[in-house]
């Protein structure tokens, strides 16, 4: 009953999506234009970015577009909408709708940002398997943090001052364990170096889902 429920959910949130395509074109422009920026920035130095430069500009520039993208999550939700869901689906199939939904937004937007950054600016990863591991790993714990967080927020009226205060210690431990994989993934370390990081990011991942799982039903029911 509950994947009937989360499969129906995601299905609306794709429809809205396309229906509302002004969000995701938006939030494409801010990466392209931002990139772009960080291009003109830098030509005009005339020197090329080094990796630890290169490796932290793209983290800042993801997590500023996964807030964007994540924070419409409540948002876009009327007060007559949401207790329309309170009659048809459980909680935990609406948050766990929302987090999978929005990691494949993430996962597609980090792409498309690997991209443009990596014409514009190069790419200087040695080991691309390994960053794109990160990648994904990342793009599934930010939307599970960003995503509870943004459910509280939702009660603030959806203060995004709110969400932006509360996600950011949360998310401090996620973006130093992606940083310092992809950081390795950029020197070509060799992958044994890096296990210990990739399962502190499955764990972390499992952990925002699992507390996303026990905690949205008491936020529901306020």
């Amino acid at each position: 009953m509950l994947f009937k429920e989360i499969r129906y959910l995601l299905y609306k949130e794709i429809v809205l999506e396309w229906r509302e395509r002004y969000a995701l074109n938006g939030i494409l422009l801010y990466v392209v234009s931002t990139i772009m920026v960080c291009y003109l920035s830098f030509s005009v130095r005339q020197s090329a970015l080094n990796p630890p430069t290169w490796n932290t500009l793209f983290w800042i520039i993801l997590l500023f577009s996964a807030t964007n993208a994540v924070a419409k999550s409540f948002q876009q939700e009327r007060q007559g909408r949401l207790l329309y869901y309170y009659t048809l689906a459980s909680p935990q199939a609406i948050i766990l709708s929302k987090i999978f939904y929005n990691a494949v937004l993430l996962c597609f937007i980090s792409g498309v940002t690997l991209v443009f950054y990596s014409i514009l600016l190069e790419n200087p990863v040695q080991d691309m398997e390994l960053f794109m591991t990160a990648l994904f790993l990342g793009s599934i714990g930010l939307a599970g943090t960003l995503t509870l967080v943004a459910s509280i927020a939702s009660k603030a009226d959806n203060n995004t001052t709110l969400m932006a205060v509360l996600s950011f210690p949360i998310l401090m431990p996620l973006l130093l364990m992606l940083i310092a994989l992809s950081r390795n993934a950029l020197d070509g370390l060799d992958r044994t170096v890096s296990y210990d990081k990739i399962g502190v990011l499955v764990a972390l991942d499992v952990m925002v889902i699992a507390l996303s799982y026990l905690l949205f039903p008491y936020l529901w029911r306020s």
